[in-house]
């Protein structure tokens, strides 16, 4: 009996392996609603007004509306999978929303099917070292960081207040796509960096250090400037910072301050070496997010 439910275990593993392996982007390959879930069905949550001039002068309500668009958009993903699970896009938009909700297990387990698939997991950036009013595609997969300017994947450029960049709706399916990890198959890199091209990577309250043996060149959109990098010192899209009460040294009044997603910068990348970097050739200094970066 031990030796049947063994037998049978190692089957429901290698049929779920198999499944991971024919994960697909294809419309036409995949149910219909799945797909509209994991395209239009995202662009729909993460641009659904949550926002109004007088929010502003609540200071939690940023965060209130984060998470309200993070649960949308990783209900939708979730939602997709039960329908087909050969969904690529649907596999990973979750790889990327539990590590913005904290959720690790959950995480890995939709990493590794990502992952299996040679597929990539795909965040909206800001390479505050080029400039911190412009954001770009970072992808990661088993080979590599690649990166891709917006102006590459959205069909229409359109700014905010202060230059931010506004999210396209529903009607550019490309983009969607691009962030469920499917790129179109004839779209190069903005830039490419191999893994073994980096050497450290070091976690602050808002970004990633990513520290690389060999440089490389990024350009804003906005203003047009390139910079050749040997850190990518980046900040990926998902979670903000809290406010905390605290009472500064030598002072009787209570004071405000904000930090930062610490603890998702180092998640983030405790979870990407564990899938890219089973030599542990990568070095991960210890967290101390302190104030600033």
């Amino acid at each position: 009996m031990k030796a049947l439910a063994l037998g049978l275990g190692v089957l429901m593993a290698a049929q779920a392996a198999r499944a991971q392996e024919r994960l697909t982007c294809s419309p036409e390959d995949l149910d219909p609603k799945s797909y509209a879930l994991a395209t239009r069905a995202i662009a729909l949550a993460t641009t659904a007004e949550r926002h109004r001039w007088w929010d502003s002068f609540d200071l939690g309500k940023y965060e209130d509306d984060l998470a309200d668009l993070n649960s949308a958009v990783t209900h939708a993903a979730e939602r997709a999978l039960e329908i087909d699970p050969r969904n690529q896009m649907g596999h990973s938009i979750l790889a990327r929303q539990y590590l913005v909700l904290g959720e690790p297990e959950r995480a890995e387990a939709a990493w590794d099917a990502v992952m299996r698939a040679g597929a990539s997991v795909v965040w909206t950036s800001t390479f505050y070292d080029v400039d911190g009013r412009d954001w770009h595609f970072f992808a990661v997969d088993k080979k590599g960081i690649r990166v891709y300017q917006w102006s590459q994947v959205a069909r229409r450029e359109e700014r905010g207040f202060g230059g931010v960049l506004k999210f396209p709706g529903p009607e550019d399916e490309r983009f969607w796509r691009a962030g469920g990890g499917c790129f179109e198959p004839d779209l190069v890199p903005h830039a490419q960096v191999p893994w073994s091209d980096v050497r450290e990577i070091k976690a602050g309250n808002w970004v990633l250090w990513f520290k690389l043996t060999r440089p490389v060149r990024i350009t804003s959109d906005r203003n047009n400037k390139t910079k050749t990098l040997d850190e990518l010192k980046v900040g990926l899209h998902g979670r903000t910072g809290q406010l905390e009460v605290y009472k500064p040294v030598g002072e009787d009044k209570l004071a405000m301050r904000g930090r930062g997603p610490a603890s998702y910068m180092d998640l983030i990348r405790r979870t990407i070496v564990k899938f890219v970097d089973p030599e542990k050739r990568i070095a991960l200094p210890p967290l101390k997010p302190g104030v600033g970066w």
